[in-house]
């Protein structure tokens, strides 16, 4: 005879929740919606201390519904399996939803659960994958799937890999178990969280345990730590991932109350969570494990300064904003791309900086110190107007060294173009269209000056 067990499956659809302003009107809140998926096979007529099985858990469900009665936002639906074929034979798809979800059909579940009798045999995992459809689109719900099962897979499903599966895809959480008259840890570990009831008393208290568990959310508090170690940075965007499956389910502003202390946050409980902290660069909390219930506070350290970097104030480039690229010392990859004369937080450590004036300017080894403004000032541009003897081709060149660096390649229409250059020594190479000999190329040094004209003429003489 199977022994009797109870597993507890948790879904959630995101949930749309966003940092709100004190005072502000509380958004809708979220509907929680349970799924009791009910084992109505055969062995359920099997004794277990006082009374059969189906009728003990009849009873326990009953008394579970009458207090479900009164709690705001919740819907209920039930799914049974194992009732509807005899064993022998055995009917390994044998599921069905017998009241889908609605507002106060709690008398609707009762009188089902009254009136199935067991027949068949237990397929755990084909009927915990058919959940997946039995809740309708949702954006502000979150779906609890409570699964009520006497024994372990009959018909060569896997539980474990189903589970697995449907919390990747975001539908169903870690589940919780509770094992009935004997310990099936080893079987269900893989499954989700385990609990021992040997008795009808223990069945109940887990049970209500869990519901608890499912229907109340969790605080938290984020500390970003700064150079000394104090939680006082704030005022950054924080995204809580389901570490699973990978999906966004929060976005937080962090904030500091009125007290100076980290804003508490309530969240799901039933997520392990990875958290990033959209500093530049970002930083992580790699695991954020919730006790329903209790208070949780961790923390990161993300020391922060600022970075300024500011133009000649005679030059174009400080009437026109100019983009340059940061990105951390030693480094190719792109961390942000900020504005000239425009301030911007980054995490406290050193950055080499390409601004893009022509030719680019590059600026390596800036570091940046917690709670300071780190100012990289570059001299203002001038202007070269280049004449042109007739189209053709040709390139500008920057003297560093002893060496030509290429800036620019003309557009060669002969036509007058005029280029805002930073400060230097520039050669103008250009042969015309006309001229079909190498030795007719022509040779123009000049120099650019912040704030004024330089004026060059081509010329074939």
């Amino acid at each position: 005879m199977k022994r009797t067990i109870l597993i507890l499956f948790f879904s959630t659809i995101t949930l749309g929740i966003s940092a709100q302003v004190d005072k502000q009107p509380a958004e809708n809140p979220v509907t929680t919606r349970i799924l009791f998926l009910f084992d109505a096979s055969q062995s359920m007529y099997g004794r277990w201390q006082s009374d059969m099985k189906i009728t003990i858990a009849r009873k326990i469900m009953s008394d579970l519904l009458d207090s479900l009665a009164v709690v705001p936002n919740l819907e209920l639906a039930l799914r049974c399996y194992g009732h509807t074929k005899d064993y022998p034979p055995q009917d390994c798809d044998d599921t069905r939803l017998e009241v889908p979800f609605g507002p106060n059909n709690i008398e609707k579940i009762k009188l089902k659960l009254k009136t199935i009798n067991p027949r068949g045999t237990t397929p755990i995992a084909y009927s915990l994958e058919k959940t997946g459809g039995d809740f309708p689109p949702c954006d502000h719900c979150r779906n609890i799937v409570i699964l009520i099962t006497d024994g372990l897979e009959e018909c060569d499903g896997d539980p474990c890999a189903v589970s697995l599966a449907l919390q990747k895809k975001g539908i169903i959480l870690k589940p919780f178990i509770i094992g009935i008259g004997k310990s099936f840890r080893e079987q269900f570990e893989c499954v989700g969280t385990y609990f021992d009831a040997t008795t009808e008393k223990e069945f109940r208290t887990a049970l209500n345990v869990v519901i608890s568990q499912a229907l109340n959310s969790t605080t938290c508090q984020v500390n970003l730590l700064d150079i000394s170690g104090n939680a006082t940075e704030t005022n950054v965007n924080m995204t809580f991932y389901d570490k699973l499956s990978g999906l966004p389910k929060y976005n937080f502003i962090h904030t500091l109350n009125n007290k100076g202390f980290p804003d508490t946050l309530t969240v799901d409980p039933l997520l392990n969570y990875r958290i990033q902290v959209h500093t530049i660069p970002p930083v992580f909390i790699d695991s954020l494990v919730l006790t329903p219930g209790k208070h949780t506070i961790v923390g990161t350290d993300a020391p922060q300064g600022f970075l300024e970097v500011k133009a000649g104030s005679t030059s174009a480039a400080s009437k026109n904003q100019l983009l340059f690229i940061v990105r951390q010392n030693g480094s190719m990859q792109t961390l942000n791309v900020q504005y000239t004369n425009q301030r911007e937080k980054y995490i406290v450590g050193t950055y080499d900086l390409e601004i893009m004036t022509l030719p680019r300017t590059k600026v390596n080894g800036v570091k940046i110190d917690q709670s300071t403004t780190t100012t990289v000032e570059i001299p203002g541009p001038g202007t070269a107007v280049i004449q042109f003897p007739g189209t053709g081709y040709g390139s500008l060149y920057v003297k560093t060294d002893n060496t030509l660096e290429w800036v620019y390649n003309f557009k060669g229409t002969g036509n007058q173009e005029a280029l805002i250059l930073q400060p230097g020594d520039y050669v103008a190479v250009y042969r015309t269209k006309y001229q079909n000999r190498s030795m007719f190329t022509i040779e123009k040094s000049f120099s650019v000056k912040t704030g004024s004209i330089s004026k060059v003429n081509i010329s074939i003489f």
